[in-house]
């Protein structure tokens, strides 16, 4: 029993040997062949946008590329325009141009309705300066409410319209006294609102004229006179040009047959249509001389007081010059 037990023993120690034995020859050809396949692999590349530390120590930041500072999705198209790059200015259309045209002649018109001879008389209907932007319609309308307001008229229809023309018994048909006087004076400042209103609104509108007066302000006195004379006939349109001013006197007379609603019985008429309106057409030529020359004379008169003025603040002395300094 013991040699059967000590028999079995041999054999299971010689079959571990062999076992192992077998087990170490196939273990060292795995490890050859985890070796060789670790040496025929190639080496991980390194990233490309990666920058050793030493070299971004070390560089300045004008050496990194402009591709690698820049994203791709921050840089502009070559194309594109630069951002502060100002857009070419819009021509102005046809609707642009008009509401120029009419801010520039309102601006003219405000400035025109503040002229007075010596503070006192208006001068609304002047262009200084001949030289202006045609009116539109309503402006006309403006400008002649303007003169139908004033106090000047009223102040006219009350001295000269109904005390001198009571005086000359003018119009007797009215009789004297207080009624015949404000008659008078109501009579006075109609004739002005009507020609106003219809000469230098309602038909230069439909006409296209400009009923204002351009003052020619330079050349010859006789030349001057003539101009000024004329303008009771002669106009500027809107387009410009002279024109042969239907407005003024077609205006006048139309007035003047207005007027036979409010003058006296006596005197209504063809008689008088024609008598009012060729009186205030021939009364307009001499009205030009006034605006032509006006400010001339009061510039004269100022200017003459102002040399005899003792109070004039005078003249200062020449400053010396050095040449002369030196002389003495």
């Amino acid at each position: 029993m013991a040699l059967a037990l000590s028999f079995a023993t041999s054999m299971q120690a010689q079959t571990h040997l062999t076992q192992t034995a077998a087990v170490q020859p196939t273990l060292s050809i795995v490890a050859q062949t985890v070796e060789s396949a670790a040496l025929a692999l190639p080496e991980a590349p390194e990233p490309q946008n990666s920058v050793p530390a030493a070299s971004t120590s070390s560089s300045s930041p004008q050496s990194v590329p402009a591709s690698a500072a820049t994203p791709p999705s921050a840089t502009a198209p070559a194309s594109a325009p630069a951002p502060n790059s100002t857009p070419p200015a819009a021509t102005p259309g046809p609707t642009d141009a008009k509401q120029q045209q009419h801010d520039e002649s309102e601006r003219e018109l405000k400035a025109e309705e503040q002229q007075r001879l010596l503070g006192v008389v208006p001068n609304f209907n002047v262009v200084m300066n001949g030289q202006a932007t045609p009116l539109s319609g309503k402006q006309k309308w403006n400008l002649a409410l303007h003169s139908t307001i004033d106090p000047f008229y009223f102040g006219w229809a009350f001295v000269v319209g109904g005390g001198y023309s009571e005086l000359v018994d003018s119009n007797s048909g009215y009789g004297w006294g207080p009624t015949g006087y404000f008659k008078r004076v109501g009579a006075s400042y109609a004739d002005n609102v009507n020609g106003a209103l219809i000469g230098n609104a309602l038909l230069p509108q439909l006409l296209h004229q400009d009923p204002r007066y351009f003052r020619k302000g330079t050349g010859s006195i006789k030349s001057r006179i003539w101009v000024a004379a004329l303008s009771t006939v002669e106009c500027h349109g809107d387009n410009g040009k002279n024109q042969f001013n239907t407005s003024n006197v077609l205006g006048n007379y139309i007035s003047g047959a207005i007027s036979n609603a409010y003058y006296p019985a006596n005197q209504r008429g063809i008689g008088l249509t024609l008598e009012n309106g060729s009186e205030v057409t021939l009364f307009g030529a001499l009205g030009g001389q006034m605006y032509e020359f006006a400010p001339d004379i009061i510039r004269i008169l100022f200017h003459r007081h102002a040399k005899n003025d003792p109070t004039a603040t005078p003249v200062a002395a020449p400053v010396p010059t050095p040449a002369a300094t030196a002389s003495h």
